[in-house]
């Protein structure tokens, strides 16, 4: 009876302690586990290296390269060929050798909304500053534990739901809702494998795809770099004479680490 007792209070002590959150106070635990909003500001620019798993298990090299306040590009490397995607903060512009194509050109209508709604840090760590609608709708199940969960709305229509850890307030799973060629899709992100770097937890595990479909690519980060020399012309579209360069990397980077993949956990924060 005494035990029974306890347990009743003790799920009603974690019923008033889930009512009492609010999207801030979420959001203001998210910002002091990872490191602080002084550490986040002091990064300018960021290099992340890692590895594609698609599908059927190829692997592909990809790196991603940011700079404040909205400068991105990214590169994806597979059987001798480099694709670059980037966003200069005005303009974006793609690369896609597989297609045959060497010259860039423009971003889809589609391709740029999703760089639109990118920002250098996490966006609802500055959701106000960026426009956003941020809404806590309570708890609810990943993958049989609760999580907080926040709705996110964007200016451009898309919404995002967060789900929150209930112990590290960081972000194990996103849903996106979005429309894509006129019909609405949902995409599922899960993030784990937080480790420190610089002062600040980065996830390196992120898993994506349709919600519902098995069938998910996933991204193994294995170097994250901050502050590294990066010029605005890394991000600037390259006219038809000129060429854009690849980072240079290790060789060992070039070659698919399957045992690194395997080990890549899904716990936040150990």
């Amino acid at each position: 009876m005494r035990r029974a007792l306890l347990t009743i209070v003790g799920l009603m002590f974690f019923a008033v302690a889930a009512s009492a959150q609010t999207a801030d106070s979420i959001i203001a635990k998210y910002i002091s586990t990872i490191g602080g909003m002084e550490k986040i500001q002091a990064i300018k620019t960021m290099r992340i290296t890692g590895k594609f798993i698609g599908g059927g298990g190829f692997e592909a090299v990809t790196i991603g390269e940011s700079k404040r306040p909205n400068m991105q590009r990214s590169e994806f490397r597979l059987q001798g060929m480099t694709g670059i995607s980037a966003y200069d903060g005005k303009t974006g512009w793609k690369i896609e050798p597989w297609q045959g194509k060497k010259d860039a050109e423009s971003l889809s209508e589609e391709e740029m909304k999703q760089y639109l709604e990118s920002t250098f840090d996490d966006a609802i760590i500055n959701y106000k500053q960026n426009n956003l609608k941020v809404e806590y709708l309570g708890l609810d199940d990943f993958e049989g534990t609760d999580a907080y969960k926040l709705k996110v709305t964007y200016p451009t229509g898309t919404v995002k739901h967060y789900f929150m850890d209930t112990d590290y307030y960081v972000p194990i799973k996103i849903e996106t809702k979005r429309m894509v060629r006129g019909a609405e899709v949902e995409f599922e992100t899960i993030l784990g494998d937080y480790k420190e770097v610089g002062g600040i937890y980065y996830p390196h595990s992120i898993e994506n795809g349709v919600k519902g479909n098995p069938n998910r690519a996933e991204i193994v980060y294995e170097k994250i770099e901050i502050n590294v020399p990066l010029d605005d012309s890394r991000f600037a579209r390259p006219s038809a004479t000129t060429q854009s360069s690849p980072v240079k990397m290790d060789a060992s980077m070039e070659k698919p680490n399957q045992k690194k993949t395997e080990d890549a956990t899904k716990k936040p924060l150990q």
